[in-house]
């Protein structure tokens, strides 16, 4: 199953008031108020408007700023980084790549190999438990989770049948 990550006027349509201030606007939740922040379960989270893939729960953390926080994202094409001037500080802000909407700011205080802490709004995502991945469409992603994707599953299935 392809996807098509585009902004559609549907999408658009169909988002909350704060999803569309934070990923159309440029706006940011509350901290300690996003759906996600204390989110534990495993699986990834998608652009809310375009359904991209950003990050993985395995790569989430508790970096105590009461936004979801990542170490990196699924893929570093997926995310577009930004210089932000818009506080009278520089920062740099994350951007889903093909659907442009807002999805917070990275910073380099982050623990790990990586050193980075993505700071994203809940807003500005939309949580696919790893339970979910195959039937939503997003089944590549189980090998993150060490279980077999649908592809490699018929595979196996295939070659059980041949014996």
């Amino acid at each position: 199953m392809s996807h098509d990550y585009t902004k559609k006027p549907a999408a658009l349509e169909a988002l909350n008031p704060k999803q569309y201030y934070v990923t159309q606007e440029n706006g940011t939740e509350r901290a300690f108020s996003g759906e996600y922040w204390a989110n534990r379960e495993p699986g990834i989270y998608v652009d809310v408007v375009s359904g991209e893939p950003l990050f993985a729960s395995l790569d989430k953390f508790d970096s105590g700023t009461g936004w979801p926080s990542f170490t990196r994202p699924i893929d570093a094409n997926n995310v577009v980084e930004k210089v932000d001037r818009s506080h009278l500080v520089e920062r740099i802000e994350v951007r889903s790549t093909r659907a442009d909407s807002h999805l917070g700011h990275v910073f380099t205080d982050g623990p790990g190999e990586t050193g980075l802490r993505y700071c994203i709004n809940s807003a500005a995502l939309r949580f696919i438990h790893r339970d979910d991945l195959a039937a939503d469409g997003y089944g590549q992603y189980l090998s993150l989770f060490g279980e077999p994707t649908p592809a490699s599953s018929d595979a196996v299935e295939a070659g059980e049948q041949q014996k």
